[in-house]
């Protein structure tokens, strides 16, 4: 049975007091709010802090009476009111604030949540008080320290936990709208870790919430150690989730400033740890049964995370510099290759004469690694002889071959292979050696835009001169 509240006779009196002066301050103009008195203010504060200590003495006494429902409406109304009043208003926000408004709404909140009611009437009046809390802070610093003052974690915590998604989203908002670099370390402390824990859950669960997409793009990647130790705690779905993340912002990045690149290589050397750790995992999507592997996931995302990261020059270097990176993607490459040679599974070529579209999450796996190896030996020398001592460049040419679970392998091959003999002599002789020997196919090579000649008892690689059409 729900609690409920009997509103005092001076409440009453208040509510039909402030119902002109709610519909006037209502009216969404810049002159309204400017002209809003604090004794206006002060008198919305008086309205809650009654509702509260009302809904604070009925849970005590266990009271059964009426009119919570009336309680309700009222503070929903007050919070619209204030909601709509500090709206690109900076006056009005101070104002609220030194009254003490930001605590009693947070304390409000507080008891919204403990109490049981008509659902929807209750939804209103936490979305309006979440509202508020969201316009007091847009673009007021005081306010938002405020804020995090009295409602962190806990309030976050409690109101990122709803059902209802509109509660969620100004939850979030809320707190994207506090968060900046000082307060994201605080979310390190292994106590306030479920708040950015939950944040990615949220997104994960509801992927149209703008505001959870932001938080993590504009304020969680921007720390290495936040991001390390949540990874740490996430469900390997939840792995591929934030991986995605860090794609998307990825790939909006046309330029980065010092700052920037010192936090994308620390990311950059944490996943590739994190990919030579698990590569192997990606050996158990060649067991039909284990398709959807969740590890295995997690693998191919990193992948393409990490040829993401080396597609862009001016992060390149450090990225060809990590150690072990270049030696795992081949070793998983040659690994990957041999598995689809011993038993027809994902990892085999496939070439198919019909439009039958493969949906697999490893199509493409192989094609990834090539990928990866290439850009790493980007104008390179020392990972270019690091290739040539794995002996990686006739593993590279043998999967040149159309495959539709690799599609546009052999492009990427090509694209390696080039980078690979660019002012590399020694690894341009072994190519024209495997040539002579058989070992190439001369047909490869020619789709490469490669041929082999001989000058003076020397194999020269050479690029083909394409004939005018």
């Amino acid at each position: 049975m729900g609690k409920f509240i009997e509103l005092s006779c001076s409440n009453v009196m208040s509510t039909l007091w402030s119902g002109f002066f709610l519909l006037a301050c209502s009216i969404k103009t810049e002159l309204a709010r400017e002209m809003a008195k604090e004794s206006v203010f002060r008198d919305l504060l008086e309205i809650l802090m009654s509702a509260s200590s009302e809904i604070e003495q009925a849970c005590k006494d266990s009271c059964e009476l009426v009119d919570l429902n009336t309680c309700l409406l009222l503070i929903a109304e007050c919070f619209r009111c204030l909601r709509n009043a500090c709206v690109e208003c900076a006056r009005n926000q101070h104002v609220m604030r030194n009254l003490g408004l930001i605590s009693t709404s947070v304390h409000l909140i507080k008891l919204l949540d403990g109490i049981q009611t008509k659902e929807e009437l209750l939804l209103t009046a936490l979305r309006c008080s979440l509202q508020f809390l969201g316009n007091i802070a847009a673009g007021n610093g005081d306010s938002q320290n405020s804020i995090w003052k009295c409602a962190f974690p806990d309030l976050f915590l409690t109101c990122l936990m709803y059902s209802d998604e509109k509660i969620v989203a100004y939850c979030c908002m809320v707190l994207f709208t506090c968060l900046d670099s000082e307060k994201v370390r605080e979310l390190l402390d292994p106590g306030n870790l479920t708040v950015p824990l939950r944040v990615l859950r949220v997104y994960k669960e509801q992927l149209e919430s703008e505001w959870s997409f932001l938080i993590v793009t504009d304020h969680l990647l921007k720390c290495p150690e936040l991001v390390k130790a949540l990874y740490a705690k996430l469900s390997n779905q939840e792995r591929v989730t934030l991986l995605e993340l860090m794609m998307a912002e990825l790939s909006e990045k046309n330029s980065v400033t010092s700052e920037e690149m010192n936090v994308f290589m620390r990311h950059a050397e944490f996943l590739a740890g994190c990919f030579q750790e698990k590569c192997e995992a990606v050996l158990k999507l060649t067991s039909a049964a284990d398709a959807e592997d969740e590890e295995a996931l997690v693998t191919i995302r990193l992948l393409d995370v990490l040829c993401e990261m080396t597609s862009n020059n001016g992060q390149l270097e450090g990225l060809q510099a990590l150690p072990g990176l270049l030696e795992t993607a081949i070793d998983t490459l040659r690994l990957t290759h041999l598995a689809g040679k011993q038993a027809v599974n994902i990892f085999t070529a496939t070439h198919m004469t019909g439009q039958e579209e493969i949906s697999h999450p490893a199509v493409g796996f192989k094609s990834h690694l090539i990928r990866l190896i290439g850009n790493l030996c980007y104008k390179n020398k020392k990972n270019q002889d690091k290739v040539y001592e794995l002996d990686g460049i006739p593993l590279i040419l043998d999967n040149c071959s159309i495959d539709d679970n690799n599609p546009f392998v052999n492009q990427w091959a090509v694209y390696a292979i080039r980078n690979l003999t660019e002012q590399n002599e020694r690894n341009q002789a072994l190519i024209a050696q495997m040539e002579e020997k058989g070992l190439a196919d001369n047909s490869t090579l020619e789709s490469m835009g490669l041929e082999i000649e001989k000058r003076d008892d020397k194999l020269i690689l050479r690029s083909v001169k394409k004939k005018p059409s």
